[in-house]
């Protein structure tokens, strides 16, 4: 289930055996829409589900996808490559307000003011039209103890921006509620996040789903009070050494499950 055709395309090709026996389905679309693609295709109820958010590798590494602020690339970001919103649309026709605010509660970047009027000013001049334009203007606001800092100046803008575009938040936040409703009887939802808000939005829901305010002094919990989740574990599931061996992008990578 995935909006990005060449993810498609990929796990195509990787599949192909478990395709020819009919044992996989590709749903092109928005995980938003999980509840009504599922029902279309005639499932009712979900025995397990895997949530991988955010960005993919193939995604940060295809140059011409824009989403790297380590490659020159036309400002797009979209998964969606279908979809209207580009980050070159966002970073150019944006207020200066709405700048502030996504960059503030997307990219919780301290400068996010700063940064917004720079993008103001140099956009006055000619339109931003590259990721390594918008990085420049990012690192001429940064003070020089911010660029000694591990980590690129620009992460957490590009971050912001590529949630704006795709509206991450709020399709996960929407999908993963439609997949609790539709879990079976000992289901199980897993979901992998790889930065503080979707962990923080991860845990929200699962807190919510798996705890329900009990009358003191009741005898026994009726089955209409018992929370209609259970936590796997309290805390999330971090990568082995192991896998930080093998793949260094899952360093910030943490796993949740409820069922």
């Amino acid at each position: 289930f995935d909006q990005d055709q060449n993810a498609i395309d990929n796990a195509q090709k990787r599949l192909a055996p478990y395709i020819e026996k009919g044992m996989v389905t590709f749903i092109k679309d928005n995980f938003r829409h999980l509840q009504a693609r599922l029902r279309e295709a005639g499932v009712q109820e979900i025995d397990g589900i895997c949530y991988d958010l955010g960005v993919s590798s193939p995604q940060l590494d295809q140059r011409e996808r824009g989403f790297s602020y380590k490659k020159d690339a036309p400002l797009d970001m979209r998964m969606n490559q279908d979809a209207s919103l580009t980050a070159y649309e966002v970073v150019n026709n944006y207020d200066y307000h709405d700048l502030v605010r996504i960059f503030f509660k997307y990219g919780e970047d301290k400068f996010s003011k700063q940064i917004a009027r720079k993008i103001e000013q140099a956009r006055e001049v000619k339109p931003i039209e590259t990721t390594t334009e918008l990085a420049e203007i990012i690192k001429l606001v940064k003070p020089a103890k911010e660029l000694k800092k591990k980590g690129h100046p620009a992460k957490q803008i590009f971050q912001a921006i590529r949630i704006e575009v795709n509206d991450e938040l709020g399709a996960a936040d929407e999908s993963i509620q439609q997949a609790m409703d539709m879990l079976a009887l000992d289901g199980r939802i897993s979901v992998i996040t790889f930065h503080s808000l979707e962990d923080r939005l991860t845990k929200q829901l699962f807190k919510e789903a798996s705890t329900v305010e009990v009358p003191k002094g009741l005898p026994f919990i009726p089955d209409d009070l018992k929370p209609k989740m259970e936590l796997v574990s309290r805390k999330p599931i971090l990568p082995s050494a192991e896998e930080l061996e093998a793949n260094n992008r899952s360093h910030s990578a943490k796993l949740r499950v409820v069922r």
